[in-house]
């Protein structure tokens, strides 16, 4: 029997116009005053109206943080902070993308506690508890709404994690009407994340578990299916949820089972030339999975045809090739870049880049095959 722990966000809200439902959450959890995180995107479309709405119909205050940015930047994150304890804050609430998800999730563990951002970096160095947390994304693809993790930009470019079960929020909503108004791009792009997210997790070689390779292979299931409905018929909700769902479920999985080498090689991108999360995995995926190739074809195989059906009774080492090339037409066919060079990258870049990728421990070690500075400036090299 294969021993592991599985952790995951206690309660699942999954309906269209749940957001609506977010004001009555919080009151039973007994907040009065919520720090309502988003971005001014968000706000101009009016995907918060309904939150908004929520909490006046439940008698709750709202203090509004609109000033996330991608990456979020550590001095974001504790002006946040200051923000909601200057104003008496009692519990946390984000309608947004991951951004906006892991700054509210930053904001209830430091709002609560006394440690100072930087004592919180790393695995499990949280001490405490946290404000009462209520997350719903806008896009499918971070899954940080079942995630104990939230990314930080340090410094220039450099990224760096909290790692806490205290960061998973009390309830996930899942609203596909959220979702309707993405763009082409940044749906296709969001989705091919959610799918690294699921692929990784079935491939770690740390904490691998039973719970998790389920999870991953029902999200493969449901963003392959459904990844194209979504882009060419953005008004589609029922791909739309579906697509939620997936990227609820890779998140779980590789909140248990962490991601890699893709994510390692990735962050950099987004460090340095701010390049959207999801596209820097796209842009990287091929490429890491040739590279891992020796050591996790078995596994490739047996996603290749849940994402790729046309694959299903092919010999191992097609099925998992035609996984790998599946991915190389998939961006493309979705109207993504697909070139370093297409997002300003340039050789003479490369270097540093494989150097940053190479201070992401966390992710590396979980690679199913060992990354070396030489490899990943071989992989990039290959990206251009």
């Amino acid at each position: 029997m294969t021993a592991f722990t599985f952790q995951t966000t206690p309660s699942i809200l999954s309906e269209v116009g749940a957001t609506g439902k977010i004001g009555a959450i919080m009151a039973e959890a007994g907040c009065r005053k919520v720090f309502f995180v988003t971005d001014g995107g968000i706000l101009e479309l009016g995907l918060a109206k309904a939150a908004l709405d929520s909490f006046s119909a439940a008698g709750i205050e709202t203090v509004v943080f609109s000033d996330v940015e991608a990456d979020p930047p550590e001095a974001m994150i504790l002006s946040a902070v200051e923000m909601a304890r200057k104003a008496g804050c009692d519990g946390v609430a984000s309608v947004g993308g991951g951004s906006s998800l892991d700054t509210a999730k930053l904001v209830a563990v430091l709002l609560s506690g006394q440690q100072p951002i930087a004592d919180i970096y790393g695995v499990g160095k949280v001490k405490g508890g946290r404000m009462p947390l209520v997350l719903a994304p806008t896009t499918a693809g971070t899954g940080s709404e079942v995630t104990p993790i939230a990314i930080v930009t340090t410094g220039e470019a450099e990224k760096k994690g909290v790692v806490a079960p205290q960061l998973l929020p009390d309830w996930a909503i899942l609203d596909a009407e959220l979702t309707v108004g993405l763009p082409a791009h940044v749906t296709a792009a969001t989705g091919i994340d959610a799918m690294v997210h699921a692929i990784e997790a079935f491939t770690s070689v740390h904490k691998k578990n039973p719970v998790s390779d389920c999870l991953a292979c029902e999200a493969l299931a449901l963003l392959g299916a459904n990844i194209r409905t979504a882009c060419f018929e953005p008004e589609n909700r029922q791909a739309r949820g579906d697509m939620l769902l997936g990227s609820l479920l890779a998140g779980m999985a590789f909140a248990n089972a962490p991601v890699a080498a893709v994510h390692a090689l990735a962050y950099p991108l987004g460090g340095h030339f701010h390049v959207p999360h999801g596209l820097s995995n796209a842009l990287v995926l091929p490429h890491v999975l040739n590279f891992n190739m020796p050591e996790a074809q078995a596994h490739y195989a047996a996603l290749g045809p849940i994402v790729f059906p046309e694959l299903a009774g092919r010999p191992e080492a097609e099925a998992a090739n035609g996984l790998v090339e599946g991915f190389r037409k998939l961006g493309p066919e979705l109207g993504m870049k697909t070139r370093l060079r297409d997002v300003g990258v340039s050789h003479n870049n490369l270097p540093k880049l494989a150097e940053d990728a190479m201070k992401q421990e966390r992710l590396l070690v979980n690679n199913p095959r060992k990354m070396t500075y030489e490899a990943a400036l071989a992989i990039y090299e290959k990206a251009l």
